[in-house]
């Protein structure tokens, strides 16, 4: 009975998702998720309160999606550039992951802007991305690996702007270029400006 329930929640989930995609978050109705997903508005509200609540729940499988390839990258054996390095790689993984749902992104922006529940959704892990980030940059000021006198919260909100900005771009126009190997090179430009030089 579970598995039938946990599998009604992704029917509704996927046909939700397809649904924003192609027509976004306020053309796309209840009916014509149920619809795609094949339940009944019965199912549909039994899982979801509210067409809301489903995007929100999209959201945050979205989000834990990507903490989890996020944050895995840092062990005790790693200097702090080479965790960012890898960290920065995992962007192609989302990519590749979000494969025909990176519309998605845009509207949990475009809801943000609209809805103050899901802007509270959407800008609590932003800021936590942005702690963790400034967190792991003082760590590399401390090991030695950057300079003592950069601004570590200034520098994290550059590396969170450089993310969300490719994923922007990657929405907009995803042939344009090989957008893992820009990240790579973007991470690689900032990490060079708070590196120590070599003495």
């Amino acid at each position: 009975m579970q598995s039938r329930s946990q599998e009604t929640r992704r029917q509704i989930k996927s046909a939700a998702i397809e649904k924003f995609c192609r027509s976004g978050y306020d053309v796309a109705s209840v009916a014509e998720i149920c619809k795609q997903a094949g339940v009944s508005k019965g199912a549909f509200y039994h899982h979801f309160p509210s067409k809301q609540s489903l995007f929100l729940s999209i959201m945050e499988d979205w989000l834990q999606g990507i903490d989890s390839k996020l944050f895995n990258r840092q062990t005790p054996e790693k200097k702090v550039p080479q965790t960012i390095q890898e960290m920065g790689s995992t962007l192609g993984i989302v990519f590749k992951a979000a494969s025909g749902q990176l519309p998605m992104f845009m509207e949990f922006l475009v809801q943000a802007s609209r809805d103050i529940d899901v802007w509270k959704a959407v800008i609590t892990p932003y800021r936590e991305y942005q702690q963790s980030f400034a967190r792991l940059i003082n760590e590399g000021k401390n090991e030695g690996s950057f300079k003592m006198e950069i601004d570590a919260e200034g520098s994290a909100w550059v590396l969170i702007s450089l993310a969300v900005g490719i994923l922007l771009q990657g929405v907009l126009d995803p042939e344009a270029a090989d957008w893992n190997s820009i990240t790579n090179k973007g991470v690689q430009m900032i990490l060079d400006a708070l590196q120590k030089g070599e003495s």
